[in-house]
């Protein structure tokens, strides 16, 4: 028997419910709960004596309940006359007391403040089903009627699954009204069972005060228990409601084993922030022996971002060497403060206890982290950039006592575009008085894996040596924070870099928090990189190696980086034409697609007659080499530069020896684990 609407308009038709009663019948339709999981909310606002309203009453049971247990004066109303008439036979003789009327809700005919509570249970879910200005006319018309037939102090209390364009209309409208709004969440005794409603159920308690100038709003919200803690924005409403919606989704999910391969996450929320507190990750590992069913690993701030805890694919691998049935990785946001691993492991117990698998019942949980704490991180600076939008800049101390600098964008939260390592550096006034000591960048700190690799690759510009006794030209496209450019400044001082960036603010972040070096061997241009690179090569300007390491905005494309146009054929050509003979172009290449790699590695053979590349281990970078010269036979790998750090140095002499062994076969050699991977292209 289909009683479902042929549309959501239909809601709101007295036809559609006509049909929908006289097709029921006698049997009752409890939307959202029955009486057994309204009445710890719902006693809290109703008292006895009070006279009470029920608004779409239909054919559910609430009203014969709250009657048996002592509410005699309530009214019922209904737009339609077949279950008016249904209810009233069934009650008028067990419940003489209780009234049952067909009315309009948008033309009530009670007196004005005659009720101390009006009670709708799924009413307003029926008829706010969207907001057009047809649907938002009405829903303003049963409002006010709500709010005339409500004395002062009286609550309207309405069952409710919350969905967002009724939060943001009775978040809008009551508050402008002057009435103080609750919102509790309903903990139904079947919440782990199959239910007709996978969100969970809230009770808005919308208490009518007297409307004044200047009234600031009253928000108050329980969450997980009875507790009401009070909120200071809708925002902050709309965020804690979410967070719970989201949360009851995940549940569903677990217990009905619905995750098979995927992880699934959630966001859990302080009623202080509309920004997430923790980020939770559900990792599902079914061949884990049974003794193992559920643990929960607390990621360290600072490190949500490495690719262990920030993929899928490294959440399993940490999933199967924690070896426990079901892992809940645990990431710490930013713009929260917490106080120790203690204080975390106290504030998860009883939320996380709720994703275990459901047959495991109460157990003390055990978690897991990285370290003894969970770091230490401070956001020093926030900022936007038109090209890339908001970033933070922001120091993390980690367990081992070493503090890291940070930049992220805010759009892509996992990923740390630019980092530096600090260190504490003390001196003495003019006066000989000791200063105190502060925190600046190292340079001879380099973060990124791909960046180790742009640098050894310099010296596969030939007769590199020599030409570091007098200048060595490269142009580096992209600047980040900087710290490729302060890394080669520092160590090789007869190298001169030409920078180019399209974005300003990345030269004011570099400079202002990154330490970035200015002189006459740094040269940073803001302008468009295509357009510099076409002006240079028609200038007929030469360099010994050009370094191309600049991300894409546009993350649906399965290249990150370098934008496609960087390796069009055309611009290649004018990257070839800027190259001396002997001279290298390095191009940090971050391709997730087979198809479009293929594409770019074809368009490099067409325009570069030699290529290697190193894959980085655990990362999606491939460092590309290509050369505008043939030189299978005639690469020199001189180690030109001495007092380097031994890993930087070490790391050269790897790949150098590398390099030469393949020179001497066709076959792609077996370098060191990090290394490992360097082949010839075609």
């Amino acid at each position: 028997m289909d009683l479902l609407p042929k549309s959501h308009k239909e809601f709101s038709s007295a036809e559609y419910w006509e049909r929908f009663f006289k097709k029921r019948g006698n049997q009752a339709f409890e939307w959202y709960g029955q009486y057994q999981d309204l009445c710890g909310v719902i006693h809290k606002y109703m008292k006895q004596a009070d006279k009470t309203l029920v608004i779409g009453c239909g054919n559910s049971r609430l009203s014969a309940d709250l009657y048996d247990v002592g509410y005699h004066d309530i009214r019922n109303i209904d737009i339609s006359e077949v279950v008016i008439k249904q209810m009233s036979d069934q009650n008028s003789k067990s419940r003489p007391d209780m009234k049952f009327i067909q009315m309009d809700l948008t033309k009530m005919t009670f007196a004005d403040n005659e009720f101390s509570v009006v009670l709708d249970k799924g009413t307003l879910d029926a008829l706010l089903t969207d907001s057009s200005e047809e649907t938002i006319q009405r829903i303003d018309t049963i409002f006010g009627e709500i709010g005339r037939v409500l004395k002062v102090g009286g609550r309207y209390i309405c069952i409710s699954l919350a969905q967002e364009h009724i939060l943001n209309k009775v978040l809008e409208y009551f508050p402008k009204e002057g009435w103080i709004v609750r919102v509790h969440r309903i903990i139904q005794d079947n919440d782990l069972e199959d239910r007709e409603f996978q969100l969970p159920v809230f009770a808005f308690v919308f208490t009518k005060l007297m409307k004044l100038p200047n009234f600031k709003p009253i928000f108050e919200v329980g969450q997980f228990d009875d507790t009401l803690e009070r909120l200071e924005t809708a925002e902050k409403v709309c965020a804690s409601i979410q967070g719970m919606q989201q949360y009851s989704l995940v549940r569903h999910h677990l217990q009905k084993k619905q995750q098979k391969n995927e992880q699934l996450s959630l966001d859990l929320y302080s009623s202080a922030s509309t920004k997430p507190r923790y980020t939770l990750h559900i990792v599902d590992h079914p061949k884990q022996r049974a003794a193992n069913r559920f643990a929960v690993f607390i990621v360290p701030e600072g490190r949500e971002t490495e690719w262990l805890f920030s993929s899928d694919e490294g959440r399993r691998q940490l999933s199967d060497s924690a070896g426990f049935g079901r892992l809940v990785v645990v990431s710490l946001n930013r713009d929260h403060s917490y106080a120790g691993l203690e204080s975390v492991k106290n504030e998860l117990s009883e939320k996380v206890l709720e994703l275990a698998p459901a047959d495991l019942g109460r157990i003390q949980v055990p978690f897991l982290s990285a370290g003894d704490d969970i770091n230490k991180r401070q956001v020093r600076y926030r900022g936007n950039s038109e090209m890339s939008g908001n970033y933070v800049v922001e120091d993390v101390e980690v367990d081992n006592g070493a503090t890291f600098r940070r930049l992220i964008f805010l759009a892509n939260q996992n990923i740390v575009q630019s980092e530096a390592k600090l260190r504490k550096e003390s001196g003495r006034t003019k006066g000989g008085k000791k200063k105190a000591a502060k925190f600046v960048v190292d340079p001879t700190y380099l973060a990124n894996e791909h960046h180790h690799s742009m640098v050894a690759g310099l010296v596969l510009v030939d007769n590199f040596k020599q030409i570091l006794d007098t200048k060595l030209s490269t142009l580096l496209v992209g600047l980040g924070g900087g710290g490729l450019p302060h890394f080669i400044h520092h160590f090789f001082p007869k190298i001169w870099l030409d920078i180019v960036d399209i974005d300003p603010a990345m030269l004011t972040i570099a400079t202002e928090w990154f330490n970035f070096p200015k002189d006459d061997r740094l040269q940073v241009n803001i302008a468009d990189g295509l357009q510099y690179i076409k002006d240079q090569a028609d200038k007929g300007v030469k360099l010994h190696a050009v370094m191309l390491d600049v991300d894409s905005k546009d993350s649906t494309m399965g290249m990150s980086c370098p934008p496609k146009p960087f390796i069009h054929t055309t611009m290649l050509q004018h990257i070839k034409s800027l190259l001396l003979p002997g001279g290298v172009f390095m191009l940090n290449l971050v391709c997730r697609e087979q198809k479009l790699r293929e594409e770019a590695t074809a368009d490099l053979k067409t325009v570069f007659p030699y290529i290697l590349t190193i894959n980085i281990p655990e990362q999606v970078n491939e460092i590309i080499y290509a050369f505008p010269e043939d030189r299978q036979n005639t690469l020199n790998f001189d180690l030109g530069s001495k007092g380097l750090p031994k890993h930087i140095a070490g790391y050269l002499k790897t790949l150098v020896e590398g390099m030469r062994e393949y020179s001497k076969t066709s076959s792609v050699p077996r370098l060191t684990q990090k290394l490992d991977g360097l082949h010839l292209i075609g």
